[in-house]
Formats: C-alpha cells, sequence, structure tokens
C-alpha cells in the first residue's frame, strides 16, 4: 500500500468549501483537470453517493474513474473509493475550522490489486506518489479558487 497526503488552508469557511467540494455535477466547473461529472445516484450527497469523473491524465489522455463516498460526515470529512487499474484508492477528506479559513487534508491510500500493481509499486512507488501528490495539490488549489 501506498499513502499520499497533501494539506491546504483555504480562504473560506468550512460550509463554503463543503459545498463546494460535494457538488459533484458542478466538479467540471472548478476542478482543472476534470473534463465531466457524472452523479450515478439520487440525492444529496451521503455515504452511497456514486459519480463517474472523466480527468485529463499527465499523459492527456481522458481517463474515466468511479468514485463512491463510503463515509460523510458535514461539514468534517468524507472518504471516497475508487477501484483504478491494478490498484483500488481510498480518499479520505478532511475539514478543519482555522482563524479565517478551512484546513483541507486530503489523504490518498492506494492498494495494488493485481500481481502487475504490486511490481509496479515496487518500482515506481515514488514517482506515483510525487504525481499522486501533484494532482491532488493542484484540486486542492483549484477548490481554493473556487471556494
Amino acid at each position: 500500500m501506498s499513502t499520499v497526503a497533501v494539506a491546504r488552508t483555504i480562504d473560506a469557511p468550512v460550509e463554503a468549501v463543503w459545498r463546494v467540494v460535494t457538488d459533484v455535477p458542478g466538479r467540471a466547473g472548478w476542478l482543472t483537470a476534470v473534463r465531466r461529472a457524472e452523479l450515478r445516484t439520487p440525492g444529496p450527497f451521503r455515504a452511497g453517493t456514486v459519480w463517474a469523473e472523466t480527468r485529463t491524465a499527465a499523459g492527456g489522455d481522458a481517463v474515466t474513474e468511479e468514485f463512491r463516498v463510503i463515509e460523510a460526515v458535514e461539514p468534517e470529512r468524507f472518504v471516497v473509493t475508487s477501484p483504478g487499474t491494478g490498484a483500488d484508492y481510498r480518499m479520505t477528506y478532511t475539514f478543519q475550522r482555522r482563524r479565517g479559513g478551512t484546513l483541507v487534508t486530503v489523504t490518498q491510500d492506494g492498494t495494488p490489486t493485481a500481481p502487475a500493481g504490486r511490481f509496479l509499486t515496487w518500482i515506481f512507488g515514488a514517482l506515483a506518489a510525487e504525481t499522486a501528490s501533484s494532482a491532488l495539490r493542484r484540486d486542492l488549489d483549484d477548490l481554493a479558487d473556487a471556494a
């Protein structure tokens, strides 16, 4: 398993940050790497919410992933899972009130699901971690601009 964590303080109240980040249909409007986000379950953002998100990958190709909310405690945290190619991912988002804003922390855990995934993690682990970290930091920068 590999873990990547990034954090950023956003100059907005926690409720505003939560509203932006949990507006699944609006994700393509504020996340620069997201081309499309399609909500697959009705109702508000909560445990059980599922959506598909198409992002521009590092090489410029479009990659579509499905996300499932497994825990949501408004406005403190939510946890999503996503089955990947050769690995499964779990991302935990936490939101803490800070003077003048909100500290947002995202922790991504990746677990290889196939022998090739375990081998690639062993060989390219540091590179994959830096790529994931960069993508998560960019998402937090986009969130800060939107909130």
